[in-house]
């Protein structure tokens, strides 16, 4: 088998079958670069035909959403949901409200979602959903309209056995409710046919910190692998929201300098380091006042603003893309490189794109995936569906527990996929150990 040629032959075929959809063919070439001489080393996977099963959705679900603002006025926008693959276990992935949401977007999430659920050893399936609906500048009358509406038409196509969503961008807490509160509703019981609820309607403990929380496990077996630790390290996180924050704080927890933060009006730089103390300003100034992390800067006057810039310029030790798709281009991987970066350990979801990852593991930089450093997240809402089912709810001592054992064995599950003499390739390990699961899973239901 020619690796190389079937790729192309592979990728052609996808192009044509899904025109336009340039963030879900990025998605799938970044998976199918690694999975295409594994799938010529073991006939079985080719002759099954599981990677073009794999990149074909179980359906889509398009739909129109109808709400009212303040002002009375009808406003329309559009709804989805994709539902990708369920040979493990109910569809899981998350809700995004935001402009940018396409189908494109959404597809190459749940692509993502499919190996990230596969590699916490949860039974889950992949999906993603969502609007191109903005939350900010909203009422919180006019979310909870939407929010009704949205989960008027999906309810008809989730619930705990079937597709279980949580939130994602633009889907917090309070979206969270306002959902789970229409499901609710218009169901007439409550089951676990939603995560990232609210702890006294059964959330799980933990749920809020365990992707930034997640992340940082991550890279503390990659480094504990290579006899290193995270102590003194010079950290750069970008984003400023749920998962950003988190990272940061387990961060500082283990002995680590943060010394940036993000949104999308660029990036602050504090030389002397984001401590506690800064940390709770950041977090009431985007959780509560929904305010922009400039104003950092305006309290503390050692820190500097980077207007339209993102982190990836300041020198560092570890970098930690924590915000949203494709934040590194090739440039930032080159200027990481010269800056003597040792790890990029990706908190958000493709946060770095085909060319950029290939330059930095070219330079012996270590370099985690998404789909296994963010997975705590997942994994964490694996966990409430369990408490849901079981009627209870751990500590949050309980939960991390577990959240830090998920971790550790989807590390291992890395370095036996892809372990390379002295170096460990864990976009290979991640998509190797991940792909066979779902795959020997579809061979033995047969062709459906």
């Amino acid at each position: 088998m020619d690796a190389a040629k079937d790729l192309k032959k592979f990728m052609s075929g996808l192009k044509k079958r899904n025109p336009g959809e340039k963030e879900f063919h990025q998605a799938v070439q970044e998976v199918a670069n690694t999975l295409m001489p594994f799938i010529g080393d073991n006939k079985i996977y080719q002759d099954g035909q599981i990677l073009e099963r794999l990149t074909e959705p179980d359906r889509i679900i398009i739909f129109r959403v109808c709400w009212e603002d303040d002002k009375g006025q009808v406003r329309t926008n559009r709804g989805y949901r994709v539902q990708f693959n369920n040979s493990i276990g109910p569809y899981k992935g998350g809700l995004r409200f935001h402009p940018t949401v396409s189908l494109s977007v959404l597809k190459f999430l749940g692509f993502e979602q499919i190996f990230k659920n596969s590699l916490t050893t949860l039974p889950l399936g992949g999906a993603k959903g969502g609007a191109n609906f903005n939350p900010k500048g909203k009422s919180d009358a006019e979310v909870m309209r939407f929010c009704q509406s949205f989960m008027t038409e999906l309810t008809r196509h989730i619930g705990s056995d079937i597709d279980v969503p949580a939130g994602d961008i633009g889907v917090g807490a309070r979206e969270i409710g306002f959902l789970y509160g229409q499901f609710k509703r218009l169901n007439n019981r409550l089951t676990g046919a939603i995560t990232g609820k609210g702890p006294t309607y059964g959330g799980s403990l933990m749920r809020p910190e365990a992707t930034g929380y997640g992340c940082i496990y991550m890279i503390r077996e990659a480094l504990d692998k290579i006899g290193d630790d995270l102590s003194g390290k010079k950290c750069l996180v970008s984003g400023s929201g749920n998962v950003a924050q988190h990272a940061a704080e387990k961060l500082l927890s283990l002995g680590a300098k943060v010394l940036t933060l993000s949104d999308s009006g660029g990036s602050i730089y504090d030389p002397d380091g984001i401590d506690e103390e800064k940390l709770a300003f950041i977090k009431e100034l985007k959780n509560v006042k929904r305010g922009r992390i400039s104003e950092y800067c305006e309290k503390y006057k050692k820190a500097e603003f980077l207007a339209g810039k993102r982190p990836w310029g300041v020198k560092g030790d570890l970098a930690f893309p924590c915000a949203t798709q494709n934040e590194i281009g090739i440039e930032d991987a080159k200027t990481l490189v010269s800056n003597k970066c040792r790890a990029v350990c990706e908190g958000a979801n493709m946060p770095t794109d085909n060319e950029s990852i290939e330059y930095l593991q070219a330079n012996k930089v270590i370099f985690i995936p998404g789909k296994a450093a963010n997975a705590g997240g997942v994994a964490v809402s694996g966990l409430e569906m369990t408490q849901n089912s079981m009627r209870i709810q751990w500590t949050a001592k309980e939960v991390d527990e577990k959240l830090l054992g998920i971790m550790k064995n989807i590390h291992g599950q890395c370095v036996s996929h892809g372990e390379e003499g002295k170096y460990v390739n864990y976009v290979k390990g991640a998509n190797i150990a991940a792909f066979k699961k779902i795959a020997d899973t579809m061979l033995a239901y047969g062709i459906i």
